[in-house]
């Protein structure tokens, strides 16, 4: 199984890593705040898991998914994401993260923001459209009649099939 870098332990974040860890995969998650304040949360995520850096996780990650919400001035660690694939998990929300004029106009998407802030990294749309605590309690096995579709965005076959992958373990 892959190692899923997370770099973000808020609610979307630390509810995909339940999701990982429920589905067999190990996991490096990190916060802006350092790995020491994520132990409880390794802790119960169990052996699996280990917390680290937002560089560390990306490095350590065979993919990435990123919870933090979009900046004008990228501040994620572009070098150790490089070749990977980068999982964004945001939705720009003027009142959360300020007003960003390029992706109010429409000049920009935040996908399109995002890529540029990664170029040599390829970014994968997913898990914006559903509510964090959502993707553990809503999960269901494959074959389920009553599974939900859970959306990515991109236009590389490679990306879209590790995202359905993420997506779809469960």
């Amino acid at each position: 199984m892959a190692t899923i870098g997370i770099i973000g332990a808020g609610d979307v974040g630390s509810h995909i890593a339940r999701a990982a860890i429920a589905s067999g995969y190990d996991l490096v998650i990190a916060n802006s705040r350092g790995p020491d304040t994520l132990s409880g949360l390794v802790a119960e995520l169990g052996p699996p898991a280990a917390a680290s850096t937002a560089a560390g996780a990306a490095e350590a990650g065979d993919f990435v998914v990123v919870a933090v919400p979009p900046r004008l001035v990228n501040d994620m660690p572009v070098e150790a994401l490089a070749g990977k694939i980068v999982i964004d998990t945001n939705n720009y929300m003027p009142w959360r993260d300020g007003n960003y004029p390029i992706l109010n106009s429409g000049e920009k998407t935040e996908h399109e923001l995002h890529q540029e802030q990664l170029p040599r990294s390829k970014v994968v749309k997913a898990f914006t459209h559903t509510q964090a605590p959502r993707i553990i309690t809503w999960g269901r096995p494959r074959g389920s009649l009553d599974r939900l579709a859970l959306g990515f965005v991109d236009t590389d076959l490679r990306q879209r099939t590790v995202a359905a992958r993420v997506t779809t373990a469960r």
